[in-house]
Order: C-alpha cells, then structure tokens, then sequence
C-alpha cells in the first residue's frame, strides 16, 4: 500500500524526532568530522525504537526497504538541526554532510528471540523475503571492492517533474525506468518520456561476501549452507574471510551470471543493513555471578590440597577414557593456553599452545580430539587424509569472471581450535603449509594475482599413527616420519604406547563393561566429584578471560635451569631443544597458573609445566619414573605425589649445579 506524501512526512519528522533525542552526541561527531565526501555510519539501537516508538518499528521491520531510505532522509535533517545547535550554544562550525545512514543494531531487540527472524542459514525461505531478517554465520569469501551508480534524478519532458530512481541489485544493477510519471498532482500526468538530470548521480562502494552457517551447530551429514551478502558504503571491507559475523539485512534475490550451457537461476541474496562482528565476543556462554561464586568457593575450600581440586576438574575431560591422567592435563592446559606478550619492537610470541598426540590405534586420541572440539567455543575438525594445503589454508576460486580467497580450516578456526586427526596422512608439502600458521599465526597468500595475509590465532590439536613400531631409542622425528622443524612447534607431544600391563587392561576392561554413568544433577551440585560438560566450557572461558598470569622469581630460575640442563644433556633431541621450548614452559607454568584460578606463576606452575615437557621426552627425560603416558593414572594423593616430584627435579637441577 503506497503513502500519501502527507504520511511520509509525519514518518520523517518521528524519526528525525527520534535520533536528535536519542542520538546527538553521534551527530554531533559526524559533523565534527573533516571529510564532507565520506559515507557516515549513524548506529541505532532497535530494542530503543521498540520502547520510543513500536508502530514504527513495526514499518521498518516489515516494509525495510522502503523505511531505511526515509530513515536516512532523517539522519540528514537530525545532522542539520545538530550543525545549527552546535553553531547557536556551543560556537562551533560542523561541516555538513551529504550522506549518513541508519545502522539498526538488532541485537537484544525482539527479532532476536524469534526464529522467523533470526533463522539459520539453511533455513531461509520465500516467506523471509521483504523483512528485516538476522543471519549468523562465518565468512568464508570476501570480493574486491567495487563501485556502482546509485541513485540518479530523472525529470519527466511533459510536465518537468523530477524524481530519484534507485537501481535494482536482481538486474545486476541496473535503473529501471517507470512506465508513466510518478508525479503525485491533483492532474495526473500521463508522460512517458524521462530525461537524466546531469551532476545527480550518486555512486557507492560495494562488496559481495559469502556466509557460512558454523558447522557445530548442526547435525551429522548436513551440509552447511551459505549465502551472499552484499555490502555497501561504510560497511565495505569490515569483515574478512574467517570473521564470525551477526547480520542484519533485507533478503532479496539476483540472477545469477549468464554462463555458456549453465541455467540462470535467480540466487538469494542479503542486502547489509548493519553487520556485526562477534570475534571479540565468541564467549557465548553465559556466565553467572552466582557461578562465579561457585569457582571461588571451590578453591577456597580446597586451598590446602589445590592438586586435589585440580584433579577434579580433570576428571571431566573425556570421561568416557578412564585414566591417562597426563594426557587430561596436557589438553586443559592446551586449551586454556599462556598469555601473549608483544615487546618494545612489536614481535609477538603467541600465547597459544600446540598438542600432538603419538599412538598406537585404539588408545583414545580421536576420543580427546572430538572432546577437545566440544569444550572449545570455536572448532574445526579435519582429517590428515582428506586435506590439502588449500583446504587448510587458504582457497582461490573463480566468482563471474573475478577471483576471490575462501578460508580454510585454519582460517575458520581463528580464534578457536583446529583438530587433525591421522595428521601422518598429509603429504609433505601439506604439512610445510602450517608452519607459518603454528607459529607466526598468519597464513601469507599469494595467489592468482592476490597477496594478503590472513589471522589464523589458532591452537592446533594433532593426532597420528607412529611409523611402523614405535622404537623407544630413536628420535620422535625418526619414530613419526613428521620433520623437526613441524615437531617442535608442538609445546606437548605425548606418546602412547600400547605396551602389555596386565593391571591396567583389569582397569580399562571394568570400565568398558561396568558402562558408567555420570549422573549430571549430581555433578552440577558436587564439584570435587567430576566437572559436567557445560561447567568445564563456562570455567575455561572465564579463566581464559580473566586472568593474566605472571611469573615470580621462583619460577622464572626453576623453567631457565632446566632449560639450560636439556640444551646441555648429551642425548637431547635436536627437535625439541630449541628456544621454542623454553617458551613452551612458559606458555605451560601460565596455563597452569589459570587452571589454578590464580594470577601468578608460582613454583608449583613451573615444575607441572616441566612434568608435561618430561612426558613427551622419550630420550633427554630427566625424571625416569615418568612412564608411559597411555598408563598414567589419578593419584588419591596428589599433593603428596607431586612433592615426591618436586624433590626430585629440584635435586637434579641443583645435583649439576645449574639452579
């Protein structure tokens, strides 16, 4: 149903009526800014509209198109009346600006909570097409910048009426002129011939990015769905491949490009009203006061026996695998990583941790790999076999004659975990690829003509077969045919070696057949028992979040003596020695230190730290009584045990007069 232009300008004045009340000190900084060219953005809280005004809310939800535009005619008269206020009280000159848009932020509105408005990607349908609609996914293709003509004034040869006409995006941008004049007088006019008025053109930055729905949230052998979204003026260039994103838009549709011998469909299509980045803010998980609360009741009733806590808190990771207490604390203190430092001259070293796991079949590694991928908020899961270099990193494909880049695994798990299972599977040249990726935590590109670098901060969790039999004498780079350089970028590699021990298979076999069951009520209630799931996901995230461990004195001799005593050991292995494991330790005693709910590195830290790095030592181990990681069982005293531990690294770093 059209508006009379009577309505139309009842609209305008509530909205500009709106945005002066609720948003003048944005207005006031566009005006203050210098470039009178740019396109300004103007973010507007839709949760606010709803509240101020709900019949208009309503329009702009269910007739976008047309509202946003006069929403945008708003922001330019607001923009005008906060020029003239500024220059009346404040004695100060804004600059006045051709075009500001609206941005309507939906988050915490009602279209949030709805899925008719907020559906998944694989979900949109015809009956989602003219609404404002909310889409979330990652983006797995970002376009080049391009520029097109937008609106332009015709004037009409029979009665001089002049009018804006808007290109349609479905007609690859094409202006569509209408069949008779447009002119709304009490005589109509019949004229059917429109001239363009020169100097009236308006021309916009565009892009086109593709989304993708996360593939965690869905099922087994679903594919994950994507769509196009187009980006316009200040929203250009924003968002690049691998960045989760939270849009708001009008769904429309496009033909799609006019190839030899392929149909022409028409493609669905959103138009970007606000785009919303949510790298920052991937804690989805709500985390109470009140469980808060809880973690530090926790450790207060538990601060004689920390170890004792600690365990418990391990006991919750893959509790379908009984046992293998090393390998529990090697993937919490991976997931919960160091803290990153950058110095004076911008070099950063990563706070992220890397986890290899050598072993025989049927010990558990897919188990921790796919248990890893359910505590991480961020995951991506491959396989060595079935990845190839582009697939890990970065893809060039041809879009309609353009080439684009589409992310890969590392790059989609940026910010998260990226899981390799058989990673003895990759070829070579595969395996070189993720170097850069480990360690620098950027992938550099350059291909069909495009060079650019990506983020890819990223904990990568490995999984592979040992090459042939695992023979205890040789180096881990000869036992697993993967090359020094790739072996130590890995803080923790552990092996586990399916050796015969009649105790441990009585274990493993009750286990198996007693088929127990972690009754979840009961966990929520007691935590020195074993954590849930939920529980596990919600404390990694806020100790991740919270805290910032720093190494005392102690600590900092202890991690530094034992360093110099591998570098000086005979037997050390060449791949493990380097100056990355040195930072490794660090990285570790941090992640240690948070798992602890603590803010400082202190003694206790750097020897746990040591501990891991001795059990992935199969030659240069300074501890003999470490043994087989796939064996390594929950001490009922932990404490006790651990000051066993302490003596006797303590005494072996002063016995060769090192700490």
């Amino acid at each position: 149903m059209m508006e009379t232009p009577t309505q139309t300008a009842e609209h305008i004045e509530s909205m500009t009526d709106f945005l002066v009340s609720h948003y003048s000190d944005l207005l006031r900084n566009i005006a203050l800014s210098s470039d009178p060219k740019l396109h300004y953005p103007l973010f507007l809280e839709f949760a606010e509209l709803v509240d101020e005004n709900p019949h208009l809310a309503r329009l702009v939800y269910s007739n976008p198109e047309h509202y946003l535009r006069l929403f945008d005619d708003s922001a330019i008269l607001a923009h005008k009346i906060a020029l003239e206020h500024m220059k009346k009280f404040d004695n100060k000159i804004g600059i006045e600006k051709r075009f500001i848009h609206v941005r309507i932020n939906t988050s915490g509105s009602p279209l949030e909570r709805s899925p008719d408005t907020f559906p998944s990607i694989g979900r949109i349908r015809v009956k989602h097409r003219g609404i404002l609609l909310m889409l979330k996914g990652t983006v797995i293709r970002s376009g080049a910048v391009k520029m097109y003509e937008g609106e332009r004034m015709y004037r009409c040869r029979k009665c001089k009426h002049m009018f804006p006409l808007f290109p349609e995006l479905e007609s690859i941008k094409t202006i569509v002129k209408p069949p008779f004049c447009p002119s709304q007088r009490s005589k109509s006019c019949d004229g059917t011939n429109f001239d363009p008025v020169d100097d009236t053109v308006t021309r916009h930055d565009y892009q086109e990015i593709k989304i993708q729905e996360n593939t965690q949230v869905l099922g087994v052998g679903v594919i994950p769905r994507s769509i196009l979204v187009v980006l316009k003026d200040d929203l250009v260039d924003n968002v690049k491949a691998g960045d989760d994103v939270v849009v708001s838009g009008i769904l429309t549709s496009k033909w799609s490009h006019d190839l030899k011998d392929v149909r022409c469909d028409l493609e669905p299509m959103v138009i970007a009203n606000h785009v919303r980045r949510t790298n920052e803010l991937k804690s989805e998980i709500d985390i109470s006061d009140e469980l808060i609360e809880k973690f530090k009741n926790f450790w207060s009733h538990l601060k004689d026996t920390p170890l004792k806590g600690r365990n418990a808190i391990l006991r919750g990771i893959c509790p379908q695998v009984v046992g293998l207490f090393t390998v529990k604390l090697a993937v919490a203190l991976t997931l919960i990583g160091g803290v990153q430092h950058v110095d004076a001259s911008g070099t950063k070293v990563r706070g992220e941790s890397h986890l290899l796991l050598i072993g025989d079949p049927g010990t558990g590694k897919s188990q921790f790999l796919k248990f890893a991928a359910k505590l991480s908020n961020r995951a991506v899961i491959t396989t060595g076999l079935g990845s190839t270099s582009a697939g890990l990193t970065v893809t060039a494909v041809k879009d309609g004659g353009e080439w684009m880049l589409e992310a890969g695994a590392l790059v989609l798990a940026d910010g998260g975990l990226c899981c390799i299972d058989e990673f003895d599977s990759m070829r070579e040249h595969d395996r070189a690829t993720i170097h850069e990726a480990m360690e620098q935590q950027s992938i550099s590109v350059a291909k069909a003509g495009l060079v650019t670098t990506l983020s890819t901060k990223t904990i990568v969790f490995g999984a592979t077969n040992p090459k042939g039999q695992y023979d205890p004498d040789q180096s881990l780079s000869v036992n697993t045919a993967l090359s020094g350089p790739l072996l130590s970028r890995f803080d923790i590699v552990l092996v586990l070696l399916d050796t015969k021990n009649p105790e441990w298979d009585k274990v493993v076999s009750s286990h198996i057949l007693a088929e127990v069951q972690i009754e979840e009520s009961t966990c929520v209630d007691d935590l020195t028992m074993i954590w849930p799931l939920p529980m596990l996901q919600r404390y990694i995230q806020f100790v991740k979040g919270n805290f910032r461990p720093v190494l005392s004195k102690e600590a900092e001799e202890i991690i530094s003596s034992y360093y110099r005593l591998q570098r000086r050991s005979s037997t050390h292995n060449a791949a493990r020695t380097t100056v990355r494991m040195l930072e490794s330790l660090i990285r570790l005693a941090q992640a240690h230190a948070r798992l602890m709910f603590r803010n400082e590195v202190t003694r206790l830290d750097a020897i746990t730290a040591i501990l891991c790095i001795e059990s992935s030592m199969t030659i240069s181990a300074i501890v003999d009584s470490m043994g087989n990681a796939l064996h390594s069982n929950f001490s009922e005293e932990p404490d006790q045990e651990y000051a066993k531990q302490e003596t006797l690294i303590l005494e072996k770093l002063r016995g060769d007069d090192i700490y």
